[in-house]
């Protein structure tokens, strides 16, 4: 794995806890809305800009793979953290798709590494 796969991982990572903070800051209100706001604008910063690195240097990751990939673990982290904090629903059908997003992600960093 190179510190381009590396980065973006912990980019899609920073995406899921962006994710949870809006998830939060909507729970929220007064200074305890705005620290996860502040939180939100952390993680998305941070997320976008390991988005960006992840897509130079010496081994770029092309931008479709870079771009799915990064969604995927955003979204799956997403699925996940709304679980097991928000009490949403994990149902049958929605843990299948989001095993189908998982595997599509690992069939895309396999491709990419190919060439």
């Amino acid at each position: 794995m190179t510190i381009n796969w590396l980065m973006l991982i912990v980019g899609g990572f920073f995406e899921t806890l962006f994710a949870i903070s809006l998830g939060k800051a909507q729970q929220s209100v007064g200074k305890a809305q705005a620290f996860w706001l502040a939180v939100f604008l952390l993680c998305v910063s941070l997320s976008m800009f390991l988005l960006y690195k992840s897509m130079g240097g010496a081994k770029p990751i092309p931008v479709g793979t870079a771009y799915a990939v990064w969604g995927a673990i955003g979204a799956t982290g997403t699925v996940i953290a709304g679980i097991l904090l928000f009490d949403e629903p994990a149902t049958f059908w929605r843990m299948f798709f989001l095993a189908s997003l998982i595997a599509s992600v690992i069939g895309l960093q396999w491709v990419s590494s190919q060439g």
